[in-house]
């Protein structure tokens, strides 16, 4: 309807009640965006065919109700696997932000869209690009009982991004998928994503991203494992998956 998209399945019933024609339109696809609007619109479509084929009979025909039935799939489905108790850390390492010379915006927004989780960041820090500060700082959450810290900045090619060589040693158990799906996400955005150098996985029972320092890279990073990364605190548990 609105861009191009592959559509798996699809089908477009009817059913006679006395003077009413009821139309159903089912559509599927694996993609990054839903097709209600598809459906409504091929229902549209069925329903205007017919409308032309009955107007030389009923003068008095007329569409009525177009609405969506129900809808499966994307990020609303996933909201269950939120978990409202975790302790969560925003921390933003820059030299420029922490010297005053600069304001963050990548550390507000990551915060931002965490609350719109229903989560709240209990710590919220602006650090600079020094290795024995970013170390301290992360052995600190850790052991505060923090379960989602989250680093913004120091993951790209400069000299001074040394985020990830800082917390992968940290790491007890990596988990390269989620920036693997960041970094795919945000390839299909810009080419330069693939430069990006962040790392993912658990200290002990704290699950640690590195993000981007740029809001676009920040905030798409978010949109790739966000919810879904939630799921990894219920596999943590001993939870067996759905």
């Amino acid at each position: 309807d609105c861009h191009p998209l592959p559509v798996e399945f699809a089908a477009i019933r009817h059913e006679i009640h006395e003077l009413q024609l009821i139309i159903s339109v089912e559509v599927r696809t694996i993609y990054k965006t839903g097709v209600e609007v598809e459906a409504m619109h091929g229902a549209s479509i069925t329903a205007l065919t017919i409308y032309d084929m009955l107007k030389p009979i009923d003068k008095k025909v007329e569409i009525q109700t177009i609405r969506l039935e129900e809808k499966k799939g994307g990020k609303s489905d996933y909201r269950n696997e939120i978990v409202l108790s975790l302790k969560t850390a925003v921390i933003v390492c820059s030299d420029t932000i922490a010297s005053g010379q600069g304001e963050d915006i990548s550390g507000k927004l990551i915060q931002k869209k965490l609350e719109n989780f229903g989560l709240t960041v209990e710590e919220y820090e602006v650090i600079p690009d020094q290795a024995d500060i970013i170390k301290a700082k992360a052995i600190e959450l850790k052991d505060a009982g923090y379960q989602l810290v989250i680093f913004s900045g120091g993951t790209g090619l400069s000299p001074r991004d040394i985020t990830p060589e800082t917390i992968q040693p940290l790491i007890d158990r990596e988990i390269p998928g989620i920036m693997e799906a960041a970094r795919n996400y945000g390839q299909q955005r810009t080419p330069y994503a693939m430069l990006s150098r962040g790392v993912a996985g658990f200290m002990g029972s704290t699950l640690v991203l590195t993000l981007p320092g740029s809001a676009k890279g920040a905030t798409e990073t978010m949109d790739a494992v966000f919810p879904y990364v939630f799921h990894v605190f219920r596999v943590a548990e001993g939870m067996r998956h759905q």
